[in-house]
């Protein structure tokens, strides 16, 4: 990944100390097109402020940091010198939903006296501010004083913490509730990312970015119920194996501070985006913009794409003349599947090695075997790993199987985002880079940038997917489904693991391990590899399935995972969702509703010039009674077109649209 500048304008001058100490100043940096302002303002504390077309959207929100042995930056701040500067270019992405992101903002860097300061930026679509120290030494952080306040919220989408181990131990999958700030748990622990919808139809998402050796991020509702304070967990001091199939790590005491760092260092950005609309969230790139830079020189080892997976679907394949299961056999079908429908690659989930030794693997497999099969049909192995099992062995674990063949891993059950935690996902993407190899992360905290960063972080999940149809109770997952986009996904890739060939509405639809079926459409399917962003996207159900549904899964298959361009078509949050996105001069329009049915009109302007033959995925006539019905057609389309669709109870809406030669 590399930055191509086209226009870097760097205004930098210095303010002498005089100006300041001599009574309450407040400052103003302003986004590059004058929507969104930042006011600072420094008196016996630090506060900022955000206006949206001059109205105040957050804020004041106070800020500081308390470091051991040098007491509270933040508190009676004396402000030296201030720092603007603009910048103005191009990030090249490497795995993205867009080839080329617009990297335009103001900043204003601010010191203070005592070996402090702070930066702030804003963009079209948001601010973020970080801290920085300059202090040469190892360092404790006691806490991160980080204020939201949102003085004119009218509901928050609010993702509890549900089902933790201790505090801050949690699989960061959850749904969310729509609240007022006064109807919020103020007991709770919330994580991000949070979006707030204000009364001006405004709605803000707010999150991290750049998050590195330190702690992620929870919310909590402050006392006045105006807003939310940050919480991090404390810095583990003992762990102890257990958990899932004992390869897991339990915390089982905590440190009086919550980061042990170096003193010389910026802190991870604390960012508000912001849509003037809800469809506006969908392009948004503020985390990827505040990100680091990539460390990969040279990513072109690195592939996305779609791998058929094993797991959700419980090795239950049939029509064959073997004993499905985790077996040798059963993998090479999965693979010959593949190959026959152009997947390019094959996950062994959990149950091909022993759980807490992952250079054993079991005798049913005989993974050279698999690896050497997929060689010959143009496919790759990818590998399950329990994140304990691999910490403990990671060098030898990556050369053994980097040596056979194998791509990547999915690497799973973290369920933590403690500093050490953090760490260990630096580490992980950086020794799997010396192997050239990828990882996609379950069981993790959400995205803050890592995968600009280490472009072979491929995905993560972080999101309530669709595994839980195997044993939940809930049953509004299409109203989540057009959620999340607004929210999980802006923060970065989301491994959701859509795919389900079996599909129920809501009446019908049951939880079943072993067999599972989603809820919604089939279209409401087929959707979601165009809606959500995954440039490593799995195929959920079995190939025994996906056999008998050729349509279906030719369609799923010739949608790329990564994009050139991703144009945000309509959308409410918990109500509807549209997008296209282009690959080269084909594009891909994808388009989901909750449990209503509705009608929308997609405008085709992003089109341009031309004529263009789109080949349509719609609900069926039917599909309100059996989900699985659906209706494929061509039409031509052009970029003065306008077009009302319609989609059934929990629906969808799918079409690939090329250019007529």
């Amino acid at each position: 990944m590399k930055k191509i500048v086209v226009n870097l304008l760097l205004v930098m001058f210095l303010t002498s100390l005089s100006a300041y100490g001599k009574g309450n100043e407040v400052l103003e940096l302003t986004s590059p097109n004058g929507n969104l302002k930042v006011n600072i303002a420094v008196t016996d504390e630090i506060a900022w402020s955000l206006e949206l077309n001059e109205n105040l959207i957050a804020g004041p929100s106070s800020i500081a940091l308390e470091v051991e042995g040098y007491g509270i930056f933040g508190e009676n701040p004396v402000l030296r010198n201030s720092f603007p500067g603009s910048r103005n270019d191009v990030i090249e992405t490497s795995f993205y939903k867009k080839s080329k992101v617009k990297n335009e903002y103001n900043e204003l860097n601010l010191i203070f006296k005592g070996g402090y300061g702070l930066i702030f930026r804003v963009y079209d679509d948001g601010a973020a501010y970080r801290f920085v120290t300059s202090i040469k030494k190892e360092i404790n952080i006691i806490s991160e004083k980080t204020e939201f306040i949102f003085p004119d919220a009218k509901e928050v989408y609010v993702p509890y913490v549900r089902e933790p181990v201790g505090r801050y131990q949690v699989s960061f999958e959850s749904t969310y509730d729509v609240l007022g700030l006064d109807e919020i748990d103020a007991d709770s622990l919330i994580i991000t990312p949070l979006l707030v919808k204000n009364n001006d139809g405004s709605s803000l998402v707010v999150s991290e970015a750049d998050l590195e050796d330190y702690p992620g991020m929870f919310l909590s509702l402050n006392d006045g119920a105006t807003g939310f304070e940050a919480e991090y967990a404390r810095y583990p001091l003992e762990e102890e194996q257990g958990g899932h199939n004992n390869l897991q790590s339990y915390v089982t005491k905590r440190a009086e501070f919550i980061a042990k760092t170096n003193g010389n260092r910026a802190y991870p950005w604390r960012m508000i985006a912001v849509g003037e609309n809800d469809a506006e969230l969908l392009g948004n790139d503020l985390v990827y913009k505040l990100a680091s830079p990539s460390r990969i020189e040279d990513a072109s080892w690195i592939k996305p794409g779609k791998v058929a997976w094993d797991w959700w679907n419980d090795w239950n394949i049939y029509d064959v003349d073997f004993e499905a299961g985790i077996n040798t056999e059963t993998y090479k079908y999965y693979i010959d599947f593949a190959a026959e429908k152009g997947i390019e690659y094959v996950i062994l989930d959990e149950g091909w090695s022993e759980s807490t030794n992952l250079l054993n693997v079991i005798p049913e497999i005989d993974l050279q075997e698999i690896i050497d099969h997929g060689k010959t049909k143009g496919v790759d192995i990818v590998l399950w790993a329990g994140w304990l099992p691999l910490n403990q062995k990671m060098d030898e674990v990556f050369e053994k199987y980097s040596g056979m063949g194998v791509k990547g891993y999915k690497i799973d059950f973290m369920n933590r985002d403690d500093q050490k935690m953090v760490n260990f996902f630096y580490k992980t993407a950086a020794k799997a880079a010396e192997y050239k190899q990828f990882v996609l992360f379950h069981g993790a905290y959400k995205p803050t940038g890592l995968h600009r960063t280490y472009p072979n972080v491929l995905t993560y999940e972080g999101v309530f997917g669709l595994e839980q149809v195997k044993w939940t109770e809930y049953d509004n997952f299409p109203e989540y489904d057009v959620t999340v986009p607004f929210i999980r996904m802006l923060a970065g890739p989301m491994d959701y693991t859509p795919g389900a060939m079996e599909n129920a509405n809501k009446w019908n639809w049951r939880a079943i391990n072993s067999d599972p079926m989603s809820q919604g459409t089939r279209v409401h399917q087929l959707a979601m590899y165009v809606v959500f962003d995954s440039p490593f996207s799995m195929l959920c159900d079995n190939p025994s399935n996906y056999l008998r549904e050729p349509e279906s899964v030719d369609f799923i298959a010739s949608v790329p995972t990564v994009f050139d361009e991703t144009v945000p078509l309509a959308g409410e949050i918990g109500d509807y969702v549209a997008v296209a996105r282009r690959k080269g001069d084909t594009w891909y329009v994808g388009a989901m509703t909750d449990w209503n049915g509705r009608e929308i009109e997609l405008d085709f302007s992003f089109l341009g010039n031309g004529e263009f033959k789109a080949t349509v995925f719609a609900d069926g006539i039917n599909a309100d009674r059996a989900a699985r019905d659906y209706s494929k057609g061509e039409m031509t389309v052009n970029g003065g077109k306008k077009l009302k669709i319609q989609m059934k109870s929990g629906g969808g809406w799918a079409a690939i649209i090329e250019p007529v030669r």
